[in-house]
């Protein structure tokens, strides 16, 4: 106890003087929200993983998955890095650099406001941003508090309590520079920590051979007559199987929390850079998760049952594996979890307090992208201004964590569900004319408020229903959903001035330093 309490205490307390370093870089608003777009490729590629995976993924993912799909399941991490990662920063990043910073977009909701030149879109999707993440953040707090319950016998609400008010204190301190350099140390403690965790479960099973040769001999669910199928390469449900990638992997294409990593970045050099770090990231830590998650059902007798469905309780399946290891072991896991976990919900935190900020509470009223705006204030009172907004995020990122606690106190449904809802909704608006609109100039603000009423109203009207359609599946259809409704929708709808659109587009037509 004393070696996991050491090390838990000096993690946090780096954690803490990295808040108290940077926190002359968070006095503006662009060093609060973006550290003065001046974050490297490291930083940045770091930040991008630590945002991506979770306790949500370790604990509550590769919990669930691993034990409907078996060993397949390790699919979702090759899925995660390769699209969610990789094909991510090729598309996204360079375009994403250029126009919000030709644009001089902070936020993604502002990013529509000015893009589609609609400021009621700015608000809606503010809104939408504000309300979906937090059941991702609940559900963050969830994760992590299971795997502090098994390794320090804490009961869950004060392990709860404890991680949103250490959070709360660092991103505070020193926004998103201070939330990149602890994504960065939290990023390498993740990196040594699935390898080291996977090596020591699967030698309780007697290593890899004997691992695998036990899931062989595990009877499918369907037909306990056939054995095999959670140790095949497609796995037992392969259709449902592939649901989850998509969900967990173009997703992050439409996550705020997400797509601002690329606003920050330096330059585009930059982003070559950061898409191979951020792509051997992913697939070492979300493919280690999933291949770990796959052995669940080796675990069975410890794995204790649900009291709502009577099957075993998905959010113990890791804790239930990483159980009967050394302390030095346990300790690495949660320093794992904590570093996994902490960044998620820092970056969570700011994205939803800085919208809305600037997108609610302030918004600036621009002019047209390559125009003077008229009357500008004086710098002292912008100045004051600009204070004073940072002064109402940093109130803004405690009323967050408030309700995203309050929920995590009281969860409704496992981890899983709570993600596929908030990713659901959120990606489901997001992703089809925030990607569209980087590429084509023919997007108009009703197909955006056609995609936003599409993807939020597939995904409650599910909810409110019980969940006839699965939370994940229901995710996947809303995401790929929206591009068909934003192409259709702005073939039959009044198109946008083309003055605006050259305008916005003429951030591509010539070479810039961004």
């Amino acid at each position: 106890m004393f070696i996991k309490i050491f090390l838990t205490v000096i993690f946090l307390a780096v954690t803490v003087y990295v808040g108290i370093y940077s926190r002359k870089q968070a006095k503006s608003v662009e060093g609060f929200v973006l550290g003065g777009r001046s974050v490297g490729p490291w930083l940045t590629a770091f930040a991008y993983g630590t945002s991506y995976f979770s306790a949500v993924v370790f604990v509550g993912y590769a919990g669930q998955f691993g034990w409907k799909y078996g060993l397949s399941s390790t699919w979702i991490g090759i899925g995660n890095a390769l699209i969610g990662s990789l094909l991510a920063w090729i598309i996204l990043g360079k375009r994403t650099k250029l126009m919000t910073q030709h644009i001089e977009s902070r936020t993604m909701p502002d990013f529509f406001g000015t893009r589609y030149r609609n400021q009621g879109l700015r608000i809606a999707a503010s809104i939408i941003a504000f309300v979906f993440l937090i059941p991702y953040t609940a559900g963050v707090y969830k994760g992590i508090s299971k795997l502090f319950e098994m390794g320090f016998g804490i009961p869950y609400e004060y392990c709860v309590i404890i991680m949103s008010v250490l959070t709360a204190v660092y991103v505070i301190l020193g926004g998103y520079k201070a939330t990149a350099l602890n994504d960065f140390i939290q990023g390498i403690i993740m990196l040594f920590g699935i390898v080291t965790i996977i090596a020591a479960v699967l030698n309780t099973q007697g290593g890899l051979s004997s691992a695998l040769s036990s899931m062989a001999e595990l009877p499918s669910d369907a037909d306990p007559a056939v054995n095999g199928g959670f140790a095949s390469v497609f796995g037992p449900d392969p259709w449902n199987l592939v649901g989850v990638v998509v969900l967990t992997s173009l997703g992050t294409w439409g996550l705020p929390q997400m797509v601002g990593k690329f606003y920050s970045i330096t330059d585009e050099k930059a982003i070559k850079r950061g898409t191979i770090i951020s792509t051997v990231f992913a697939l070492v830590v979300a493919g280690g998760c999933y291949f770990l998650g796959g052995f669940g059902r080796l675990f069975f007798s410890e794995v204790p049952l649900s009291s709502m469905t009577g099957k075993p309780d998905f959010d113990q399946i890791v804790p239930a594996m990483l159980g009967s290891l050394p302390d030095v072991l346990i300790a690495l896991v949660v320093l794992l979890v904590l570093s996994a976990s902490m960044s998620t919900l820092a970056s969570l935190v700011l994205t939803s307090a800085s919208t809305m900020t600037l997108d609610l509470i302030y918004r600036d009223k621009k002019a047209e992208p390559g125009e003077v705006e008229e009357g500008t204030i004086d710098d002292i009172v912008a100045e004051k201004i600009e204070r004073r907004k940072v002064v109402v995020m940093r109130v803004l990122i405690v009323f967050f964590i408030v309700i995203a606690l309050m929920i995590a106190l009281n969860p409704p449904t496992f981890i899983a569900q709570l993600m596929g809802i908030s990713w659901g909704a959120l990606a489901g608006a997001f992703l089809a004319p925030f990607l569209i609109g980087l590429y084509w100039r023919n997007v108009t603000p009703a197909a955006v408020w056609a995609c936003f009423i599409w993807g939020v109203g597939i995904t409650v009207v599910n909810m409110f229903l019980g969940n006839p359609i699965n939370p994940i599946n229901c995710g996947a259809i809303a995401m790929v959903g929206g591009f068909p409704v934003v192409i259709l929708v702005s073939l039959f709808t009044p198109k946008m001035s083309k003055r605006h659109v050259d305008r916005i587009f003429q951030c591509y037509d010539k070479k810039v330093k961004a």
